[in-house]
């Protein structure tokens, strides 16, 4: 769905310096981004701040004409074939809006209609799987700019899907949205990318979004790419270690057990937090262990979260 391979992006900048003077300088935004995703994929593609991944995502929209490399989506250029490309793309920028902000909500989706020339029939159908999955039915007619700020990402969600597109782009989509209306969001987006097979790019800052909608991550940071792969195998990668925490029915000493690096104890000894690692021992030998010493009432395997995750390949580079 999309290949992007040697990718750079360089800005001029101009400043006054004296009275007659300017001084100019090149910034690269990015610098030789590459990577593939394929059709159906739902990738994370984050970063911090100015790393790059606005410009990543304009480059492959068609917006920015890349200062050197290549990106193709579905075999087409973006900044050659735009008309090709944005028939087969919806995009959704947290911060920008491609709805009219004085007319009702369903009178731009009727415009996007006439914009993208979708007969009615697929138009309606549409429309109507969206008003139910999202619940749009009681603001259609309200102007946008009545709209709260969950209602209105409904919209611009809905706005991107009304071509059926086979790739949808999403821009901190979730951005200032309160806990309901970014579960509703995120659950709209898993089943889109499930049932339909619509391939999803997301950038965001809200981890949670990553954790629960995509399967693989690219982490990007001074405009180069720092690691690429599913999250399970990156967790693996930069945390080898896991902890096992059992609740027992009576304190036990679970000191020396196999594969065990440290142990730490809590409340009094019933509950235990067992650091192993992963080249040294799996979690069911583990437990198997465990429960040859003491009753265990229940148990689970922590495995470090997505920001840890993140935290630490950016301390690696």
């Amino acid at each position: 769905m999309i290949e992007a391979r040697e990718l750079c992006r360089e800005f001029t900048l101009s400043r006054k310096i004296g009275r007659f003077r300017r001084e100019r300088r090149v910034v690269t935004a990015v610098a030789g981004v590459s990577f593939d995703i394929a059709e159906g994929e739902a990738v994370g593609y984050v970063g911090p701040n100015g790393a790059g991944k606005s410009t990543t995502i304009k480059m492959i929209t068609g917006i920015l004409v890349p200062t050197s490399g290549r990106v193709l989506v579905s075999g087409l250029d973006p900044t050659r074939s735009r008309r090709e490309v944005a028939r087969r793309l919806g995009v959704v920028f947290g911060q920008r809006t491609q709805l009219w902000w004085d007319l009702p909500l369903v009178d731009s989706f009727e415009l996007l209609r006439a914009i993208y020339r979708v007969d009615a029939r697929s138009y309606a159908r549409r429309l109507a799987e969206c008003a139910d999955l999202l619940d749009l039915g009681p603001f259609l007619d309200t102007p946008v700019r009545q709209l709260s700020l969950g209602q209105r990402m409904r919209g611009e969600i809905t706005a991107a899907l009304l071509h059926d597109p086979e790739l949808l782009v999403l821009d901190e989509p979730t951005i200032g949205l309160d806990l309901e209306s970014k579960e509703r969001l995120r659950e709209f987006l898993a089943e889109l990318n499930a049932k339909r097979g619509t391939t999803l790019l997301l950038t965001t800052h809200d981890l949670d979004d990553i954790e629960r909608l995509c399967h693989r991550l690219v982490v990007i940071d001074r405009g180069t790419v720092l690691a690429d792969g599913p999250l399970k195998y990156l967790r693996h990668e930069v945390s080898p270690e896991r902890v096992l925490v059992v609740e027992l029915a009576a304190p036990a000493d679970l000191a020396g057990l196999p594969g065990v690096a440290s142990v730490s104890v809590e409340q009094g000894g019933l509950r235990q937090r067992l650091a192993f690692r992963r080249a040294d021992t799996t979690a069911a030998a583990l437990i198997a262990e465990v429960a040859t010493r003491a009753e265990v009432h229940d148990l689970v395997v922590e495995e470090p979260e997505i920001g840890e995750v993140i935290r630490r390949l950016y301390a690696r580079r």
